[in-house]
């Protein structure tokens, strides 16, 4: 009752004088079939070298005010946006994990919240509880200690993205959410190595900033046998960093849609998806593509697309309420991928074995991400390409 309470009344009017959703611009998509879709970045893009910012996109009207709960388009799952059943048909996955595995979540800034709005995600979903007080569910800070950051609202909802698509993957896995004291390039490397010696075999981060400066940061995201995912990017054409660090598996993202052909589903490249070519990272050696000499991102690829975003749980504004929203963006695919990772118990050499395992991967074969001469760094295509990386995942195969 609260998510439909908030879906129509307050979307209209406290939601939308949240002052974190009146920092970025509202974006207005097209899509082929005729829609239209607004949506905006929760976080504040950074303001300077060495600051990352967050990579989600919250689905809003054209004046920016979020609609928690809203059923437009309409979608198979319960509330609007896909949900874990989605995911699994989609990309024909059903692994679910063991409480052996230790999977973290890296962001920046506090979430008071966190834990609460993750039990109503998971008991929408029919997912098993996941608590502090059973072991499941815990939070520190960047130097796995108790000192929790402050609340910042927009953060708050990217990591409870991150939360419920890591839960939608594995739902039986242990979750630590490790929380950066700022979205500085130092506070979320300690936060991922943190992470690593606290025991996660999977580490996801959903957030990227430009390539200035980050060589010294690039071991933290390089762990022998840990899974560590970055998302490529909202901005379409153009490096982001942690993506291109070498040790990084790179999620791009698709518009994901039901299609009536024997998979159920078709995806093409979400125009936001990041791409490039690194101008600082050297190429690992199991990268093959022919026209990038550096490290080339993006490696893999899920849904990302607001307009056939998914279904959160999570902080609506800065007044202490929480309700379902639309969100989107590559924060959706690094935690969906790192989910995956975590249900097998994987331990990869980096994005290697998906460079390695075409056939157990979806080519997304239509559009692009931007202008780049028409090439393969931001036009998608039969094979590789930087928006979609190999492909979206096909079962398990490439993990």
């Amino acid at each position: 009752m609260l998510a439909k309470f908030l879906g129509f009344t307050l979307g209209l009017s406290l939601l939308g004088a949240s002052q974190v959703h009146a920092r970025e611009p509202v974006v207005m998509e097209r899509h082929a079939g005729g829609g239209v879709a607004f949506h905006q970045a929760v976080c504040v893009h950074n303001t300077g070298p060495g600051v990352a910012h967050c990579l989600a996109r919250v689905r809003t009207d054209s004046q920016g005010r979020i609609f928690a709960g809203q059923v437009f388009p309409a979608k198979t799952s319960a509330q609007s946006g896909y949900g874990p059943t989605d995911f699994r048909s989609a990309y024909k996955f059903t692994a679910t994990g063991s409480s052996s595995t230790i999977i973290a979540v890296v962001d920046s800034y506090g979430y008071p919240g966190a834990e609460a709005d993750l039990a109503v995600y998971r008991r929408q979903y029919g997912l098993p509880p996941c608590t502090h007080q059973s072991g499941c569910f815990n939070v520190v800070d960047q130097n796995g200690g108790s000192r929790l950051p402050k609340l910042d609202v927009g953060w708050a909802q990217e990591q409870a993205l991150d939360l419920d698509m890591v839960s939608a993957m594995c739902p039986n896995c242990r979750i630590l959410l490790v929380q950066a004291s700022s979205a500085d390039n130092g506070s979320l490397a300690t936060a991922v190595n943190t992470a690593v010696a606290k025991g996660a075999i999977v580490v996801s981060n959903s957030y990227g900033g430009d390539e200035s400066g980050v060589q010294k940061y690039a071991a933290a995201y390089s762990h022998p046998g840990v899974a560590i995912t970055a998302s490529s990017g909202d901005a379409g054409y153009g490096a982001s960093f942690p993506a291109t660090a070498p040790g990084v598996i790179a999620v791009g993202g698709t518009t994901l849609s039901p299609a009536s052909n024997s998979r159920g589903w078709t995806e093409t490249v979400w125009n936001g998806s990041g791409s490039g070519c690194s101008s600082v990272f050297n190429k690992p050696v199991w990268q093959t593509d022919k026209l990038c000499a550096m490290r080339m991102e993006a490696d893999i690829a899920a849904v990302g697309d607001p307009y056939t975003g998914v279904a959160v749980y999570g902080p609506v504004g800065s007044h202490n309420l929480s309700g379902w929203m639309v969100f989107g963006g590559t924060s959706v695919g690094a935690p969906l991928i790192a989910g995956m990772y975590a249900a097998l118990g994987a331990k990869p050499n980096a994005a290697s074995k998906i460079w390695v395992s075409l056939a157990a991967l979806y080519d997304v074969t239509s559009g692009n991400n931007g202008t780049c001469g028409g090439t393969y760094f931001c036009v998608a295509g039969t094979g590789y390409d930087g928006p979609t990386g190999n492909g979206t995942p096909s079962g398990t195969g490439a993990f």
